[in-house]
């Protein structure tokens, strides 16, 4: 089928392979177990499909999306050979992928605008937060933007001295206050700033705590307001950085910040070192919110726009 566009360069799409590599072998370790000497997809390989896909952190709800559109497949073509099985499961899931709205563009096309595009970042502390804005910051740079970052996660002190190094590294200007200092005087500060220094991109870190919604609620909400008084659209994106080797656990995370703030785009990280790759999907499917970047290794260009043709392709490609 036509789905598979391509949008990444052969070194990106490269990278995108070897950052799917656990996950991919997981699951077809998985999938062969299920359909271990059976070449018909009959009822029975669909329920080992099912578990499959669960077990590969899909989720239940996009599972049984998937496993609904393979069924009609199956009683339209009367019979599908299951030597077939990973090129059907390639175009099923990019097909009930590109059906969600919202959720085409890869990455950050930065508007023409007077104004700089403010990007709020939130998610729990560990989720690699500080790390997609430096390797954010680095590719706006590349793309000739200028960058201003904010240290509005005053809450902890690792989190402001990572972002300084995330600045130093990647060559853009950062404001900061002292430890403890409000979150909103510190995103008031940095639009200033930004204003004065006629910057195109401000990306704006945020502390990460989950043990209390309402209070995290309360600073995110002050944090909006405080930027508004500055530029009045501001932030322009609220993007919500999670982990996916943390498989489902990634899910309630999205389901939280979701209740907490108007997230309007998503992060995913840390797939390289994980088999939990799955998740992607089943967040892609589930939220409407769209996928704009993956993190699939270390190194400070390993934060890729996410193009979901591009990640099918990658994980359902046998070797």
């Amino acid at each position: 089928m036509s789905w598979f566009k391509k949008i990444l360069g052969k070194e990106s799409k490269e990278k995108l392979d070897e950052g799917l590599e656990k996950s991919k072998k997981s699951f077809f370790e998985k999938l062969g177990r299920s359909i271990a000497g059976k070449s018909k997809v009959d009822d029975e390989v669909l329920d080992n499909l099912e578990e499959v896909l669960i077990t590969s952190d899909v989720g239940v709800e996009t599972t049984l999306k998937i496993i609904e559109r393979i069924e009609e497949r199956v009683a339209r073509d009367k019979y599908v050979n299951t030597s077939e099985l990973d090129e059907i499961l390639r175009e099923e899931i990019a097909g009930l992928l590109s059906e969600n709205e919202n959720t085409d563009s890869a990455g950050y096309e930065i508007p023409e605008q007077e104004e700089p595009f403010v990007i709020m970042v939130v998610g729990v502390n560990g989720v690699g937060k500080t790390t997609t804005i430096g390797k954010l910051a680095n590719r706006f740079k590349q793309d000739g933007k200028k960058v201003l970052l904010g240290a509005a996660d005053t809450f902890r002190a690792a989190a402001v001295d990572q972002l300084v190094i995330w600045s130093e590294r990647v060559g853009v200007p950062i404001v900061k206050q002292a430890m403890g200092s409000d979150p909103a005087s510190v995103a008031f500060d940095t639009l200033q700033s930004a204003k004065s220094q006629g910057a195109d991109v401000v990306l704006i870190d945020t502390a990460g705590r989950l043990h209390n919604k309402v209070n995290l609620m309360n600073e995110l909400s002050k944090i909006k307001r405080v930027m508004q008084k500055v530029y009045p659209n501001a932030p322009h994106e609220v993007l919500l950085v999670i982990d996916g080797s943390t498989g489902q656990n990634a899910f309630e995370q999205a389901k939280q910040f979701t209740q907490a703030t108007e997230v309007s785009a998503l992060a995913v990280t840390k797939l390289d070192g994980t088999a939990k790759g799955g998740v992607v999907i089943g967040i892609s499917d589930q939220f409407k919110i769209p996928v704009k970047y993956i993190g699939v290794g270390e190194g400070v260009n390993d934060l890729q726009p996410f193009d979901k043709f591009e990640f099918v392709d990658s994980f359902f490609k046998k070797d």
